[in-house]
């Protein structure tokens, strides 16, 4: 009919060019990638698979925190060497997607003042300027880090408010397993699992606490948020920190991307704990690992660098206490340095071993520099 115009449809098209499946990656819609019809509001969509006709799991998100969401998440899965067409469309509550918020993260005062984050992989905790203090003053209880606490879960659903509710009643309760997984993962002024320093004349400087917080979101699809650290020194350098760090579903490895100023490399650490691990060092590919018995059990740790941001990496072994670390140097580009770190538990009965933890990173490495393809209708 004459004068009648169907409204424009937002259909999105991803593409995965690579010869293996891709799931548990996060696609990011901009709220500016798209033009709206009249009358629509981004917040109320809801994303269809077109193959499926399902409604997917999405979460919208205020990445720059001025009132108005800015970002539309999803997770597609997308078979080897194809593309899959998604709609973002409005649909009635009852056809929503159940959301539970996996990714998950908080400001923990009551224990002391952690920061901790999990999704249904893994859980960190780093630790705050009251931990710091108390070392400083002698107080018994305290940390003084800003190395990365691993909290090994062996269970989907999240556990940080519950472990640390029962660890009020209970103290040192999340230090034993009750079935879901616990902290049996020292850090001391080790980096953790992707604590950063800085190298100097054959000496690594590290940052204290974090001095503030700020949570971004929440969700079934990515908790993110950023922690700011005082300037430190670095053999005369003065360096600022600020680390944006997020967890996605379905991911082993939180993303770092941090803010820098007074170098123009940083070094990210795996500590070695008892140093009876085996280490894995890929410069090619951009990933460091170490796999090491670990109690009962076994574990793998990995750093994975995208885009040959990987300039070297390290086995430093020192007889000071908590200081030995395998180190990877990651390029600072434009005042900002990126990777991903992470762990795998055999207690949680996805990585038997150091090949299948290997592969696992090797994948993450070829994904991350090799991402979906988005366009749009």
């Amino acid at each position: 009919m004459l004068g009648c115009k169907t409204a424009n449809q937002h259909i999105i098209t991803i593409n995965n060019s690579l010869d293996e499946a891709r799931a548990f990656e996060t696609v990011e819609i901009n709220a500016s990638d798209l033009t709206l019809n009249a009358g629509e509001d981004f917040q109320s969509f809801s994303v269809k698979d077109l193959k499926t006709n399902t409604i997917l799991a999405s979460q919208f998100v205020d990445n720059n925190q001025d009132g108005k969401v800015d970002v539309l998440l999803f997770q597609p899965e997308i078979e080897a060497n194809s593309s899959k067409q998604y709609e973002l469309l409005v649909v009635d509550e009852s056809k929503k997607a159940e959301s539970i918020d996996y990714c998950y993260s908080r400001f923990v005062p009551e224990r002391t003042d952690d920061y901790a984050w999990e999704n249904n992989k893994v859980g960190f905790r780093t630790f705050g300027p009251t931990a710091q203090k108390m070392v400083e003053d002698k107080v018994k209880g305290g940390t003084l880090s800003s190395g990365i606490d691993a909290w090994l879960k062996r269970v989907e659903y999240p556990i940080i408010n519950k472990w640390y509710k029962k660890d009020e009643t209970e103290k040192g309760a999340y230090h034993k397993d009750y079935g879901e997984g616990l902290d049996n993962f020292h850090v001391g002024v080790s980096r953790g699992v992707g604590g950063i320093a800085v190298k100097l004349d054959s000496v690594y400087y590290f940052s204290k606490n974090f001095t503030s917080w700020k949570t971004i979101t929440t969700g079934p699809i990515r908790t993110s948020f950023v922690l700011e650290y005082a300037d430190w020194d670095a053999n005369g350098k003065t360096i600022s920190e600020t680390k944006h760090i997020t967890l996605d579903y379905g991911s082993n490895l939180s993303k770092f991307e941090i803010e820098l100023s007074g170098t123009e490399s940083i070094h990210t650490g795996l500590t070695l704990h008892e140093k009876d691990g085996e280490d894995t060092q890929n410069q090619a590919s951009g990933w460091v690992s170490y796999w090491q018995p670990h109690d009962d059990s076994e574990l793998g740790t990995g750093v994975v660098v995208p885009n040959a941001n990987m300039v070297s990496s390290t086995l430093y072994n020192t007889s000071l206490k908590d200081r030995s670390n395998l180190f990877t140097e990651v390029k600072v580009n434009d005042g900002i340095a990126i990777y991903y770190a992470g762990f795998g538990w055999k207690k949680a009965g996805e990585f038997n071993s150091k090949k299948e933890w290997n592969a696992y990173l090797e994948s993450f490495s070829k994904k991350i520099d090799n991402p979906l393809q988005i366009t749009f209708n």
